[in-house]
């Protein structure tokens, strides 16, 4: 891989952190917050003390508060990306940092603001219905609106909201951000091709897929030292987001953090347990993989260093031009529209992919609402791991292309988690089984393979893993604080029940809790479900695209729009799919089964 991956370009969101449109939107912010507040309390606040408001009157309020917080919410959505952004790919930058801290300070009266609206929403609860059916803002944001109602029954009491935003700056979010400083700027001693490197830590833990066990081994080892000189301030930012999370949940009613994941993810327990319970299910399975995968490479058991390791005629790495051709090809196999848009993001430099000090760890997008376009941030490698991972992305901006073609709005498009990593993995795989259906000699068939298989695994075992490793956790820091060796012990025992005897006991990885960032978002627990969501309901709509062809793409289009209107549930029967029901968790691990199936007897 000789190209250097590209970085992004910001300039039409806004020109620089100096540019005077972002200090002039910042303020247009704040004053926009000021009238809407003024308008709560002079216009709703009074619809909320009679019995039973005139439906004409409330749905005119509701179109009203809906149209004002649209365009309030997309300047907002925007400033907050656009910094975001800065700061994803450049932790050093003071100036990044602080604007995003001064916005963040900015905003807390409009998140005092979206408490009181969702309250005022549970007041009017029993009016809303036949307010909604008046044509209008309010008719198209039905779903909005009664799930902010049906919510409000979990809101503290408005001056304790209000001062939980105030004070989440200077606690889970702030810890959240420490976690994301000190993962993004270290960086470890490694000598790689006879030369001794200063590698920034995603750069260190992508060796990970490196054809060489020796190099693999040692970057493992590297990264123990790491993560153990670390552990201890990475171990208060773990206590102190789930200890914000424990404390708010109790005080709004909640069960417990996984009762409010499964709210924002829009599923209810059943139809986590069907997953989950597939997931088991399925395990074994997974563990006759990882027992093959270790004969192929000659080892008694698989190491965790080994768990990327590549196979077969996988030592070939793909500058960033050859990793865009390939995925702009088979983007065209399952639609042009899909691959039109890849065409835009890359030519239009949507795209982060270059591995650097200050850069964090992993792959995002983001949606940029004030210009209708997104933003692709990853660590490309040159990997066929990173090809797929950069796919993953895509499917991420295609899902907000959809979104934006149908002319949805800020409101519109709140998508749950679940929903959001389906479309993702959608793309993956795409380009797996179109590469897949090309290949005729076993050796790049075992590569393949191996690519798809390591990463399914990822999603199915070890958020698994993750899943009752972060379970655990909470229900330890609702006793204490949980010292940095009880965290990895926790680790190293979620590992095991969902590995069990397909890795190497002596070698797991008791420091992944240190530099996932998805274990340090004090609004979203158990930020790790929603990716096996994704992957096995993926699957089964791309089972259901074999059978149907091109006539599924539309229909799938829609699907994608609408991910902010309708809970998971209601939007897969519109494909007969049936997501309480176990069974269909299983025909999807079934196929991922039929590719083990052929990635063993590939050894015979």
């Amino acid at each position: 891989m000789s190209q250097i991956p590209p970085r992004w370009d910001l300039s039409n969101i806004y020109a620089s952190l100096d540019d005077p449109k972002l200090q002039a939107d910042m303020q247009a912010v704040i004053a926009q917050t000021q009238q809407l507040t003024e308008f709560y309390q002079s216009e709703l606040l009074t619809l909320a003390g009679k019995d039973q408001p005139l439906s004409e009157v409330l749905a005119q309020r509701l179109n009203e508060l809906v149209d004002e917080l649209n365009t309030l919410l997309e300047k907002t959505y925007t400033i907050g990306s656009y910094l975001y952004l800065n700061i994803s790919t450049n932790s050093f930058d003071k100036q990044a940092e602080q604007l995003l801290s001064r916005f963040q300070i900015d905003m807390v009266p409009l998140d005092n603001l979206l408490v009181q609206l969702r309250k005022w929403l549970g007041q009017v609860q029993r009016a809303l219905p036949e307010a909604l059916q008046q044509p209008g803002s309010a008719n198209q944001h039905a779903f909005f609106l009664l799930e902010e109602a049906e919510q409000s029954r979990y809101l503290m009491s408005e001056a304790e909201e209000m001062l939980a935003n105030e004070l989440t700056l200077s606690g889970g979010t702030a810890w959240g951000q420490l976690q994301g400083v000190l993962t993004s700027q270290k960086t470890a001693e490694f000598e790689l091709e006879g030369k001794v490197q200063q590698l920034p830590m995603p750069a260190l833990i992508n060796l990970r897929s490196h054809p060489s066990a020796e190099v693999r081994e040692r970057a493992y080892q590297t990264e123990m030292v790491v993560w153990e000189e670390l552990k201890e301030p990475l171990a208060a930012c773990l206590n102190g987001v789930k200890g914000e999370s424990l404390t708010l949940d109790k005080k709004r009613g909640r069960r417990d953090s996984l009762h409010a994941s499964l709210d924002l993810s829009r599923i209810d327990e059943d139809t986590l347990e069907a997953m989950f319970s597939a997931v088991r299910a399925s395990l074994p399975n997974f563990r006759r993989y990882f027992q093959g995968k270790a004969n192929y490479l000659g080892m008694p058991q698989l190491p965790w260093w080994s768990l990327l390791a590549p196979l077969g005629k996988s030592t070939q790495t793909y500058s960033f031009d050859e990793a865009r051709e390939l995925i702009l090809t088979y983007f065209g196999s399952f639609s042009p529209e899909l691959a039109n848009f890849a065409h835009t993001a890359f030519a239009k430099n949507w795209i982060d992919a270059e591995q650097r000090p200050g850069k964090r760890g992993g792959a995002f997008c983001d949606s940029i609402p004030g210009v209708k376009e997104s933003r692709v941030m990853c660590n490309f490698d040159g990997s066929l791991d990173q090809v797929f991972t950069l796919a993953h992305e895509l499917g991420h901006g295609f899902h907000n292309y959809c979104a934006y073609k149908a002319g949805k709005t800020p409101l519109q498009t709140r998508t749950p988690m679940t929903l959001a990593e389906t479309a993702s993995i959608m793309c993956e795989t795409i380009v797996f089984n179109a590469i897949h259906n090309t290949i005729s000699d076993p050796q790049e068939e075992l590569a393949i393979l191996e690519t798809n298989l390591s990463g399914s695994a990822e999603v199915v075992v070890d958020i698994y893993s993750r899943f009752l490793f972060e379970k655990e956790v909470f229900a330890r820091r609702a006793k204490s604080t949980l010292a940095a060796d009880e965290i990895s012990e926790v680790m190293l025992w979620a590992q095991r029940e969902a590995y069990g005897d397909g890795l190497d006991p002596n070698m797991l990885h008791k420091y992944m809790w240190t530099w996932k960032p998805h274990y340090y978002s004090p609004q979203f627990a158990f930020y790790n479900y929603p990716y096996t969501f994704g992957l096995l309901f993926a699957t089964g709509l791309y089972a259901i695209y074999a059978q149907r062809g091109a006539e599924f793409v539309p229909e799938y289009m829609q699907l994608l729009a609408s991910t902010g209107e309708a809970k998971p549930v209601d939007l897969a029967a519109r494909f007969g799919i049936n997501i309480r029901d176990q069974a269909f968790w299983q025909s999807s691990l079934d196929v991922l089964g039929s590719r083990i199936e052929r990635y063993l007897s590939l050894g015979q």
